[in-house]
């Protein structure tokens, strides 16, 4: 009995540092500005860790575009994921255990395609890239290049990236960092790179410019973005807002 009490103690004490941080994004056309979507992120956080979570996206009326689901028990960087938009795309890493199963499906009602790549380190996927660029911070404002392998199930593939800070701004009156995340070979010469700004005390992201996985129903390719996680709504943004959830 006293062995059952400590470990329900233990287990009722991990539970309680665990926290659902809710907020939105705001996803706006790189080049025109228009407001693409907005992004409802629920994510649980156990002493500074990201366990996992969920992002709904709805478009500027409304409407829901799709959902994601995230889960970094067993990898850090490369998260099971699963991310299903509206008009049937989905894409998403089922497996990360001894290697990394991509799953991805075109259209409702297409085939599902799937690849195993090998596990790799340091290795990221979706997200995950994010996590890696904060557990890596120190060395980004020391100024050096940090490198991984992005596992990418859109394209069924992996590629190698390096992230490097390229300067500092200010960013609606908070002190910040610019990182730059581009592909560590020939391939930047055909894919843009991405762009983060970070507040470096807490390594909170403000923004992301780059390509995005939520994608056009019309044409089935990505949006080109710049998403924004501001303290304050926007005066462009939709209203109502969808609701962060309880």
């Amino acid at each position: 009995m006293k062995l059952t009490l400590a470990l329900l103690t233990m287990l009722l004490a991990t539970a309680a540092q665990a926290e659902v941080q809710r907020f939105y994004g705001h996803a706006y056309d790189l080049k025109s500005g228009a407001y693409l979507y907005t992004e409802v992120h629920a994510q649980t956080v156990e002493n500074g860790r990201w366990l996992g979570g969920t992002i709904d996206y709805f478009g500027p009326k409304g409407e829901k575009l799709g959902h994601k689901t995230l889960e970094f028990q067993n990898h850090e960087f490369v998260p099971v994921f699963r991310l299903d938009l509206n008009y049937g795309y989905m894409e998403g890493i089922s497996d990360n255990r001894e290697a990394v199963t991509m799953e991805r499906r075109e259209r409702a009602g297409g085939k599902v395609e799937t690849k195993t790549i090998k596990k790799v380190s340091p290795m990221c996927a979706d997200s995950g890239f994010h996590s890696c660029l904060r557990a890596h911070f120190a060395e980004l404002q020391a100024g050096k290049s940090v490198k991984f392998t992005l596992a990418v199930p859109g394209s069924l593939d992996s590629f190698r990236f390096r992230a490097a800070k390229v300067g500092e701004t200010q960013w609606q009156g908070i002190k910040a960092v610019l990182i730059k995340v581009e592909p560590d070979s020939l391939l930047r010469l055909l894919a843009g790179p991405l762009e983060l700004v970070y507040e470096p005390t807490q390594r909170r992201l403000l923004e992301f410019r780059g390509i995005s996985n939520v994608h056009d129903p019309r044409s089935g390719k990505p949006y080109d973005v710049r998403i924004i996680y501001p303290d304050k709504t926007p005066a462009d943004a939709p209203t109502p807002l969808p609701p962060l959830g309880s």
